[in-house]
């Protein structure tokens, strides 16, 4: 790891100020996928604004949404009551993210923001990675392409988006409340993240300098039913292979309303706007499910390494669909 400045403001016009006049100062809070890649050589920040000490963390009841703190950790925010009661799926989401050691670091605007988990990424011995060195091509396209994406992928790019809280909350559209130096903004985590196309160093919306401050929630209706499943290759502190998280709200055995997300198989946290549109107005019966998987996983983009998360991915939303309608325990 190279030498770097460290500094720690206490409010966050002066993290803004600092971060904004620098194009090789970054922000950093809980550091848990941030350090590794500064020690692997991937990162070389000349400065560090320490942003821990910042008024940014909380959890707030409002009688819609639940309002979060963007420094919040991933384990203060699963020990909230209302996430059992109404928010099940991100309450799970967290538990199976990390470790209780890392839940206990990380925060919530960290883990929305936490890197590419591709091992062309992270090996700064690879030259061709796009999203580290813009034009230099993709190492994994001819190479292990196992826990990559098939979803919003490019001929640039098919990095996987590793975070598992990121999928119920797009399911739910969150928003980030954003600021920077030009003031606050919102935008809806479904228009946060940005898809390789021909930029895939380009991740997301954020301009630099502009600093997550909150997440904001919806609150799922009363008496809605959420899941979040995660299938791995072990069970203990493992990415996921596919996800899927899902609330339902039913009236009967007819789907009112329906919200899904995937992981493990987009390069952003992937909304499934067409299973949910196959599931409204529609029985709760595996016919339905199966035809939302279908539709959830159309226009998927395979390699030989990646072709079999579409059936895995398709029979991890069925199960979670029945999970979720009471199918089973």
């Amino acid at each position: 790891m190279r030498p770097f400045e460290y500094v720690r403001p206490v409010e966050p016009e002066q993290a803004i100020a600092a971060v904004t006049a620098d194009p090789k100062t970054s922000f950093l809070a809980g550091g848990t996928t941030q350090l590794d890649l500064m020690k692997d050589g991937v990162l070389d920040p000349e400065r560090l604004v320490d942003i821990t000490r910042l008024p940014l963390k909380g959890i707030m009841h409002a009688d819609t949404a639940v309002h979060v703190g963007a420094l919040t950790t991933m384990e203060e925010l699963a020990a909230d009551p209302l996430l059992r009661e109404r928010l099940l799926f991100v309450r799970e989401a967290l538990l199976l993210g990390a470790s209780t050691q890392l839940r206990n670091m990380a925060t919530i605007g960290g883990n929305l923001l936490q890197r590419a988990r591709c091992r062309y990424f992270r090996d700064p011995t690879v030259g061709a990675c796009n999203k580290r060195n813009p034009g230099s091509g993709c190492a994994a396209i001819a190479g292990i392409q196992r826990m990559h994406a098939i979803l919003g992928t490019s001929d640039q790019c098919i990095a996987l988006h590793a975070s598992d809280v990121a999928i119920p909350f797009v399911a739910l559209d969150a928003i980030v409340h954003i600021q920077g130096q030009g003031g606050p903004r919102s935008v809806p985590l479904t228009q946060f993240y940005l898809p390789p196309g021909t930029s895939p160093h380009i991740e997301n919306v954020l301009e630099h300098g502009e600093l997550i401050t909150e997440v904001e929630i919806p609150l799922l209706p009363e008496g809605t039913r959420s899941h979040y499943l995660k299938v791995r290759d072990r069970v203990s502190y493992e990415f996921a292979l596919t996800s899927a998280g899902v609330a339902l709200q039913l009236e009967g055995n007819t789907i009112r309303e329906a919200r899904v997300g995937l992981g493990g198989v987009g390069t952003i946290p992937w909304r499934a706007w067409g299973a949910e549109e196959v599931l409204r107005g529609a029985e709760a019966v595996e016919e339905t499910f199966r035809a939302a998987a279908e539709a959830a996983l159309e226009g998927a983009q395979t390699l030989p390494g990646t072709a079999f998360k579409v059936e895995l991915a398709k029979r991890t939303l069925v199960r979670t669909l029945e999970t979720v309608a009471g199918a089973h325990s």
